[in-house]
């Protein structure tokens, strides 16, 4: 059985847009002016160990684009690791996924996604795509939440929990520095049975 994972940086008030600046928002950019040298090796041996360990990837359609067009050709054990990854990408309207090793899913999200938890035994991570996020949050296929938090807080910006479902009761998993300026925390969702 799958496990839908999370896995998101986020300003310590939840903003999720924009982290590299490359859209415009006022805020945008926060990632890089707010991780220092020393965070930078850390997390990035948090994200690859995490790859490493994944059986799937799920995005939505901006996702694929953004990531597809910067891992496609990129090179090192992490690159290979992501490019080998079956991907999974959301979307009603994405004939051609950017990112290699990518298949589209077009029907109910709710179905696609409960037949993908059925098939691949494992992790299947969501990276960025925040509206998917919202949207498995609301139908209650999120299993685990692992979350990079950087220590701002933006005031505005869209955020990764919206107000589209019910509250959600989580069990604390891990917690720890990366590097001397991030926080990491993961979360089990507890279902009620």
């Amino acid at each position: 059985m799958g496990n839908i994972v999370i896995s998101q940086n986020v300003s310590l008030d939840g903003v999720v847009e924009d982290p590299t600046g490359e859209s415009g928002f006022e805020h945008g950019g926060w990632f890089d002016r707010f991780m220092t040298a020393d965070d930078r090796p850390a997390w990035a041996a948090i994200e690859f160990a995490e790859a490493q360990s994944a059986k799937a990837l799920l995005l939505g359609r901006r996702s694929d684009n953004y990531f597809g067009s910067r891992w496609n050709d990129a090179t090192g054990d992490w690159a290979d690791r992501l490019r080998a990854l079956p991907k999974y990408v959301v979307s009603s309207t994405l004939k051609n996924p950017v990112w290699v090793n990518s298949t589209v899913l077009s029907g109910d999200v709710g179905d696609d996604v409960s037949r993908l938890k059925d098939e691949i035994d494992g992790d299947i991570v969501v990276y960025a795509s925040r509206e998917l996020v919202q949207t498995l949050l609301a139908r209650d296929l999120v299993d685990e939440l692992r979350l990079i938090v950087f220590p701002v807080v933006l005031g505005s910006g869209k955020r990764l929990f919206g107000g589209t479902f019910d509250p959600k009761a989580l069990r604390l998993l891990d917690a720890k520095p990366v590097g001397g300026n991030l926080s990491y925390v993961a979360y089990a969702v507890v279902r009620e049975d």
